[in-house]
């Protein structure tokens, strides 16, 4: 099975929906998105990335 919606499309929606119902805040939502962007420009990326396969991995066999 694969997984056709991107990640970041997700994350971004998720995101969305926590700063309409109030329970994100502005400021948090800024350090949640630039936390992603140094994250990714890190060495901590590609595990990072194995992490993510793996658990869609693990949900897809369920």
């Amino acid at each position: 099975m694969a997984i056709t919606v991107s990640l970041v499309a997700l994350f971004g929606l998720v995101l969305f929906f926590l700063l309409r119902s109030k329970t994100l805040g502005y400021g948090s939502a800024f350090i949640a998105t630039t936390f992603g962007f140094y994250l990714a420009s890190t060495g901590a990326s590609k595990p990072m990335n194995d992490l993510t396969t793996a658990v869609v991995d693990a949900l897809s066999n369920l």
